[in-house]
């Protein structure tokens, strides 16, 4: 099968809490604790037991293994069911606000990877 990503995918073990963004970019009080799976640089793939609705926006802080936050916006564009055996759903996001800063912290996160 033929990759189509543009981004390679990193493996990535971290649990975060994402907010959702309703009209205008008002956040709501919904918030969902997720498992990270995998991180590129123009998404993130993660497991959780709430479910999420496709074409919805979350305000998303992850920390990496530096300790460094990395502000963005997902889009949540996949859902399938989790095959984890631990949560329900597994979901799949495009980051489509993020700073050029935050994007270089996972481009250098990627390049210690593949030095490993």
């Amino acid at each position: 099968m033929e990759e189509r990503r543009k981004h390679k995918r990193l493996e990535l073990n971290a649990k975060i809490e994402i907010e959702r963004l309703d009209n205008g970019g008002v956040t709501t009080v919904k918030m969902a604790n997720v498992n990270v799976t995998d991180l590129s640089m123009s998404g993130m793939g993660f497991t959780s037991d709430e479910r999420l609705e496709v074409g919805s926006y979350y305000d998303v802080k992850l920390t990496i293994w530096t300790k460094e936050t990395i502000d963005a916006v997902l889009e949540i564009v996949r859902e399938v069911d989790a095959t984890d055996g631990v949560h329900k759903y597994q979901y799949g996001g495009s980051f489509i606000g993020m700073t050029e800063t935050d994007a270089l912290k996972i481009e250098i996160y990627q390049i210690f990877n593949e030095l490993t």
